[in-house]
């Protein structure tokens, strides 16, 4: 039986609308309509949500059981719930933000990339991927920034002061660069104190 008949199914069993089940998952009424149409897959934490919600638990959801001929259905993809693999995969993720060092304008994008194509079972590598993700831009921003108000501070001492007291580009430059450096550090050392919550339900 598909996933989406499953749920489907549990939730008139539970006898609650679509409206409640997605109050009781804190998700939108949208994603369990898509869901419940067939449209859209859900992540391992949405399908955990909602076993939760239903009463019932993430393997008898996920699981294959057999149609009325007999034929095994496919069993949705399994997603390793091993908190070193998790671990693994977020440290790479965080290795791969020193692509600034050769991609500093559109680095995030190879983070990005590897957190879409990640199968995560648990949501606190989904928080903590996105949370280095958004560093990262942040820290784009932010040169950018610092690099305009530069770049104005000297056209103002060219103007009217003495050019003796212009800043040197590579300050600001080369600090954001050691900056983000020590930030990707740190992010590693969170990941190895990072604790997962056991995906069994």
């Amino acid at each position: 039986m598909e996933l989406s008949k499953k749920i489907v199914l549990a939730r008139k069993k539970q006898g609650l609308t679509q409206e409640e089940l997605a109050s009781l998952a804190q998700v939108t009424v949208r994603t369990i309509q898509r869901i419940e149409s067939g449209e859209s897959i859900p992540r391992s934490f949405t399908i955990k949500a909602l076993a939760r919600a239903l009463e019932t638990n993430f393997e008898e959801l996920t699981n294959e059981t057999q149609n009325e001929g007999g034929e095994n259905q496919p069993e949705l993809p399994r997603i390793s719930s091993d908190p070193e693999n998790e671990k693994h995969f977020l440290q790479t993720l965080c290795l791969s933000c020193f692509s600034y060092l050769v991609i500093p304008f559109v680095h995030f994008l190879i983070p990005i990339y590897l957190l879409k194509k990640h199968n995560h079972s648990h949501q606190e590598t989904l928080v903590m991927g996105r949370t280095i993700i958004r560093q990262q831009i942040y820290w784009i921003i932010t040169l950018h920034a610092l690099m305009l108000l530069t770049l104005g501070y000297n056209l103002l001492v060219a103007a009217y002061f003495n050019k003796a007291y212009l800043i040197s580009y590579l300050i600001p430059f080369f600090t954001m660069y050691l900056l983000n450096a020590f930030v990707i550090m740190v992010n590693l050392q969170r990941v190895n104190q990072l604790k997962w919550a056991s995906v069994s339900s």
